[in-house]
């Protein structure tokens, strides 16, 4: 019933690394003080509606120490856990080419100098990188595992306006081309439920990713920050949002996956706040288990990635 060559019913990322590198991977966060030009005037100001970077950097991730110190802390803190494992750099809050290439070249390299490190991860906009910055990443795959991962959020472009993207669908689908064919692994990530999208526009979406030249994807649901400006907005016009419930969004994630091209490995499907900084929705429940009440519900159902398609 799985998909050939797969322990689950969907095309899961740890497994997929683990494949390639022998040994369990753990990426660590890397907060190398970026900023993104629809934050600091470039494009916009204040950066995107809902976002809140300290929602999803672990502890030791500080701008103000080196990449090197906070790898180090990293591999410090996972290796109490796990005996023989592999790391990747994840250059993860803001946006993370937005910087001279010379920079940049800095910044990865030492990462990628570090002993355990065997690639790197580079969260970006499809609007932030160029023809320069893709061959030298290109060159970097010789040795190195080297991944891209788009922060595109959603296919439509009112609602990219309304969450203060800075860029349109066009430009998203741009990007990924430019960056295709180069031995990087291309992945994109998009939030499920922002204001004003319905069930439609979801499969919608998928059938759009099924056509892009991606390797990997990664969805969440929405989810209100407290201090950024969408939380001001659902506390002044609540109406305007739908939250998923837990088994509501399990069951719209199965349909997802069954509409989803099978070879496009699934990154992630669920995402958890800080208790603290979490208005809604509030379900209770770890990443891990809301990934096993999937995983059950699809085995239940019979179901798989891909199967619709």
């Amino acid at each position: 019933m799985y998909p050939r060559g797969h322990d689950k019913p969907y095309n899961d990322l740890s497994g997929y690394l683990r494949k390639k590198f022998g040994v369990r991977v753990q990426k660590l966060s890397i907060d190398a003080g970026f900023t993104c030009p629809n934050r600091d005037g470039t494009l916009g100001i204040g950066g995107c509606t809902f976002c809140h970077n300290s929602t999803f950097k672990p502890d030791y991730c500080h701008p103000d120490q080196s990449v090197t110190e906070q790898l180090e802390q990293g591999i410090r803190f996972f290796g109490k856990r796990y005996d023989a494992q592999a790391y990747l750099a994840y250059f993860q809050a803001y946006t993370n080419t937005y910087a001279p290439l010379e920079k940049l070249r800095e910044l990865y390299e030492s990462a990628l100098e570090m002993p355990g490190i065997r690639g790197i991860v580079i969260g970006t906009r499809p609007d932030c990188i160029d023809e320069p910055l893709l061959d030298y990443l290109e060159s970097l795959t010789a040795n190195y595992f080297v991944a891209i991962e788009f922060g595109l959020e959603s296919r439509l472009d009112r609602t990219l306006l309304r969450v203060n993207r800075g860029h349109t669908w066009q430009q998203a689908v741009d990007g990924l081309r430019s960056a295709a064919g180069r031995r990087i692994h291309i992945g994109a990530h998009f939030i499920i439920g922002l204001p004003g999208e319905t069930e439609r526009d979801f499969f919608n979406l998928v059938d759009q990713i099924n056509e892009l030249p991606l390797d990997s994807v990664k969805f969440h649901h929405l989810q209100i920050i407290r201090h950024t400006r969408m939380a001001r907005e659902f506390k002044d016009t609540p109406g305007d949002f739908h939250l998923f419930s837990l088994d509501e969004y399990i069951d719209l994630m199965i349909r997802m996956l069954e509409r989803l091209r099978p070879e496009i490995i699934v990154d992630r499907m669920v995402s958890q706040s800080p208790p603290e900084m979490l208005i809604a929705p509030r379900w209770g429940k770890k990443n891990y288990e809301v990934i096993d009440l999937l995983v059950n519900e699809m085995n239940r159902r019979q179901t798989w990635q891909g199967r619709l398609r």
